[in-house]
């Protein structure tokens, strides 16, 4: 930690690289929900609005949660 005008700053840690599967690994073990909106418009008047709501889970993951049992010749 420094000190800079009575004000204790804590250092950062050096940034960790993450391969990409471990990412994704995180993310579909947890699940992610996507969301968004898109509008097409000329002049102020909205032609086209498409809404996205998406939720993107391992089904694995969900089940095991669930207390499924994981047939593992199915995955």
């Amino acid at each position: 930690m420094s000190a800079f005008a009575g004000v204790e700053v804590a250092a950062h840690p050096p940034p960790t690289h993450v391969a990409l599967i471990d990412l994704l690994d995180r993310v579909l073990a947890g699940g992610v929900v996507i969301a968004g909106d898109v509008t097409l418009s000329i002049a102020e008047v909205e032609l086209v609005r498409i809404s996205l709501r998406a939720l993107v889970v391992s089904i694995r993951a969900d089940m095991a949660a669930c207390g499924h049992v994981i047939d593992e010749g199915l995955m």
